[in-house]
């Protein structure tokens, strides 16, 4: 699982052969998501509300970064790390 961030025991990541439209992928112990970049909507799965809020946040933050990264994974292109909500 290509790693992108980690924060407060989340772990997000994004694959190279995933399918539009863009979004990344939210691991919080058992519980598993899909969240569409340019909405912020939970395509599927589900994650407890608190930590979904963390990472709502910090994809608004970082969502430049996480459009760039998308491009790199459709090209087979290495991801960057992107910076983690603190």
């Amino acid at each position: 699982m290509p790693r992108i961030s980690q924060f407060f025991g989340i772990v997000i990541a994004m694959y190279h052969s995933d399918h539009a439209p863009p979004h990344f992928h939210v691991k919080y112990a058992e519980f598993m998501a899909v969240v569409e970049i340019d909405t912020l909507d939970i395509r599927e799965g589900q994650i407890p509300r608190r930590a979904l809020n963390m990472v709502l946040e910090w994809a608004a933050l970082h969502r430049a970064a996480l459009r760039l990264d998308w491009e790199k994974a459709q090209a087979g292109l290495p991801l960057d790390w992107i910076e983690p909500l603190d």
